[in-house]
C-alpha cells in the first residue's frame, strides 16, 4: 500500500493527530494559510522515494457551510477547489476512494460528503453564507492548496481531504461556547484517524 502524508496546518490539530500516526503515517504541519500549505507539501514531496507514490491526505479544523452542523460534525470532500479572484472559475480538485473513506468514517462521527473551498482568511457571516450559496459544505484555508500542489507533477496520487467542523452557522467562533466547540472538534479529530489508515489500505498499490 502507498505511504500516506497526512497534512494539517496549526499545532493543535498537529497535536490531536501526533500519537496516532507515530509508526503509521507522515504528519506534516504547513502553517496556516494556502501558500504556507502549497510550499510545505511542495518540500515534503520533493524528495519521496518514488516520485507520485506517496498518498496525501489533507485535514484539520474548518468552518461548516451547512445548516445544522454543529463542531466536532466531520466534513469529507468530494471536490475541493481554491474561491478564485474576479473572473476566474475554480478549477476542483476530485478526491480519491471517498466512497470507502465515507464508510470508514461513519461508525466515528456524524459526516457530510460535498464540495470544500478553499479560502485566504476566517469566514463569517455574508461570506459564509455566499460560499454555501455556491455550493460548498465546508471552507478551510489549506485543503484545496495541499491536493492541488500534491497533483502538480503526480496526477493519478491519490488524494483526499477530511475536515472537522470547529464552527458553523449558529456556533460561529466569536461567539459564547466556542471554547467547547473547540474542544469537541479536538476530539473528533484524534478519533477520526483509524478511517484514514482504512482509507490507505484500501488504495491499489503504487505503480512501479
Amino acid at each position: 500500500m502507498p505511504p500516506l502524508l497526512v497534512v494539517c496546518a496549526l499545532g493543535v490539530e498537529r497535536l490531536a493527530l501526533a500519537r496516532a500516526t507515530r509508526g503509521r503515517a507522515t504528519l506534516l504541519r504547513t502553517g496556516m494559510g494556502p501558500d504556507a500549505a502549497a510550499r510545505a507539501v511542495a518540500r515534503a514531496l520533493r524528495d519521496e522515494p518514488a516520485p507520485g507514490r506517496t498518498a496525501v491526505l489533507a485535514t484539520g479544523f474548518c468552518a461548516g457551510l451547512v445548516p445544522g452542523m454543529r463542531p466536532g460534525h466531520v466534513v469529507l470532500a468530494e471536490t475541493a477547489y481554491e474561491v478564485p479572484g474576479p473572473g476566474a472559475g475554480p478549477a476542483r480538485t476530485a478526491c480519491t476512494a471517498t466512497g470507502h473513506l465515507a464508510a470508514a468514517l461513519a461508525p466515528l462521527a456524524t459526516v457530510h460528503t460535498g464540495p470544500l473551498a478553499g479560502v485566504g482568511h476566517v469566514v463569517r457571516g455574508a461570506g459564509r453564507a455566499a460560499l454555501r450559496a455556491s455550493g460548498a459544505v465546508a471552507a478551510d484555508m489549506e485543503s484545496a492548496a495541499v491536493l492541488r500542489t500534491a497533483l502538480w507533477d503526480a496526477p493519478d496520487r491519490p488524494v483526499a481531504a477530511v475536515r472537522v467542523v470547529v464552527d458553523a452557522p449558529g456556533h460561529e467562533l466569536v461567539r459564547v461556547g466556542t471554547f467547547r466547540g473547540g474542544v469537541s472538534a479536538f476530539r473528533v479529530l484524534r478519533a477520526v484517524l483509524p478511517a484514514f489508515l482504512e482509507w490507505q489500505r484500501s488504495l491499489p498499490p503504487p505503480r512501479r
